[in-house]
């Protein structure tokens, strides 16, 4: 059973583009500056007391936790796109039916988003498939 709550229009889509972008925006913000923090900390070290080595190798353990963190992140944000994928093709020509009973129809296509996905019914209606809706 997965639910589906109606929509009127493609701000469904919109929404949901600019969140991922908005998301993946801030974790480079935050990789860029560690990155800038890193350089300027390195170039403006007193040369009389130099960055202990060990020092050194705790914020080069740090960078890299930090690039490989956003790695992850990137390579499951991928896995998640490929169940919607998987999900879309296995409801296309099934007839969904809203929690209510309001919204019934055959699925005619599919729309995958970053966060989900957005069934379009033969009449038109567009619905987000999400927890509760009938599919059969």
């Amino acid at each position: 059973m997965t639910e589906v709550t109606s929509t009127t229009s493609s701000t469904y889509a919109a929404a949901a583009q600019s969140t991922a972008t908005a998301s993946m925006a801030k974790a480079n913000v935050d990789y860029e500056s560690f990155l800038r923090l890193l350089v300027a900390e390195l170039k403006n070290q007193d040369p009389t007391e130099p960055v202990d080595s060990t020092e050194y190798i705790a914020q080069l353990a740090s960078f890299s936790s930090v690039e490989q963190s956003i790695q992850t992140n990137a390579k499951l944000d991928d896995l998640i796109q490929m169940g919607y994928l998987q999900q879309a093709g296995s409801i296309i020509g099934r007839t969904l039916t809203s929690p209510d009973g309001d919204v019934t129809g055959v699925i005619d296509e599919v729309r995958v988003f970053d966060d989900g996905i957005v069934a379009v019914l033969e009449g038109g209606e567009q619905v987000v498939v999400s927890g509760g809706v009938t599919i059969s």
